[in-house]
């Protein structure tokens, strides 16, 4: 199956609410995102990317040969980080930008070649990304797991951390067909250059998920259901060490 050339960028920073410090924590011998940097370089990207304010992640980043690009400490999220990288890296408006989130050092390196291709297979959208169905009403009623509705032709309807779409005629719960959102995405770069443009949307700023934005403003995210299930991302201690014991017993240190 063809993959486009594609790039990689991993946006990093040292601030961290549950987990200070969260890149440069230790998963076996390595920080994480050192783990995150290997598994993108697995992925077939071309260039792989650390985009950080902070000097404490670009000494260690460099300490395991990653290609860093500073970036300013205003950015409110990562989509707006990328656009810099684009803007100083001077990419070219075609190309393909994957963003890796640092603190998913159990994303299958499939699943990064899978959305950089199926961004490439829908030239309206200006997004891709994925998802898989729900486990269960647990992860329904978390708001810390994104939820998608799509079309029936795979695009992005909304995305929520309430449990969408909501039965109105069930008695008990059914998870079927509900899908949980994973936060890997591709994007062209001239569109990372057009995203720092356009104002925040009411919608974003209610949920705090800036992917909100794209669609208020009337563009398109497809969505593809993933071809793996992808590992534990890490929020908090508990998370590392859940991590760290998963890789452990994968024979991976």
């Amino acid at each position: 199956m063809y993959t486009p050339p594609f790039k990689v960028v991993i946006p990093a920073r040292y601030a961290s609410t549950r987990l200070p410090g969260k890149p440069l924590r230790l998963i076996g011998d390595r920080p994480m995102l050192q783990h995150v940097f290997e598994l993108a370089q697995g992925s077939g990207a071309v260039t792989v990317v650390v985009a950080t304010d902070d000097q404490r992640i670009e000494a260690a980043a460099h300490g395991f040969a990653a290609r860093v690009c500073m970036t300013s400490k205003a950015h409110t999220s990562g989509t707006e980080r990328l656009g810099e990288v684009v803007k100083r890296m001077g990419w070219v408006d075609d190309e393909i930008i994957v963003n890796v989130q640092g603190d998913e050092p159990l994303l299958p390196e499939v699943l990064i070649s899978q959305v950089a291709r199926d961004l490439a297979g829908h030239p309206d959208a200006v997004m891709a990304t994925l998802a898989h169905a729900l486990s269960g009403a647990t992860e329904a009623d978390d708001p810390n797991i994104v939820k998608v509705v799509r079309d029936r032709n795979g695009y992005a309807l909304y995305f929520s951390r309430a449990a969408i779409p909501f039965r109105r005629d069930s008695d008990a719960f059914d998870a079927s067909g509900l899908l949980k959102h994973i936060g890997l995405y591709a994007y062209r770069a001239g569109f990372l250059r057009d995203y720092v443009m356009l104002d925040p949307a009411p919608i974003e700023q209610a949920e705090k998920l800036e992917q909100l934005r794209v669609l208020w403003h009337g563009m398109k995210i497809h969505v593809d259901l993933a071809m793996q299930l992808p590992g534990p991302g890490v929020d908090t201690e508990a998370d590392l060490r859940s991590v760290e014991a998963l890789l452990r017993t994968a024979g991976i240190r």
